[in-house]
């Protein structure tokens, strides 16, 4: 069973970049068919798809924060790591790390019902 667990800062200042990191545990981030990704909730909206890094480490992003996000990995240390830059109040959510351990059944990366694995959410505040 895999288990995943957010960690970074609650609190970031508008214009700094955002770091959350994900330490994934019961699976492999290189395991064949697996894509570990990032979904985020503002408050009193629904959930967004930020972005995903597949077994390979090929990456991708959703358009609109295409230009201000980047995830990673560290295989040796079975974690994920989302960076988004340039932080408005706008960004202020909870950020879920997902994962999927299996093909996806459409091919697409982007529907959150397709994660098997969600992490606990990490809230985030983006405020001088």
């Amino acid at each position: 069973q895999v288990q995943l667990q957010g960690s970074g800062p609650g609190l970031v200042k508008p214009s700094q970049t955002l770091s959350l990191t994900c330490t994934v545990s019961g699976g492999s981030i290189t395991t064949t068919f697996s894509a570990w990704g990032w979904i985020r909730q503002p408050p009193g909206k629904g959930l967004e798809w930020m972005g995903v890094i597949v077994y390979d480490g090929t990456t991708f992003y959703a358009p609109s924060l295409k230009s201000r996000t980047a995830i990673s990995r560290d295989t040796a240390k079975n974690q994920f790591s989302l960076q988004l830059s340039s932080v408005t109040p706008e960004d202020t959510a909870v950020y879920y790390c997902v994962s999927r351990t299996s093909p996806f059944p459409t091919g697409s990366y982007y529907a959150f019902r397709d994660y098997s694995y969600w992490g606990q959410g990490t809230q985030v505040a983006v405020s001088s």
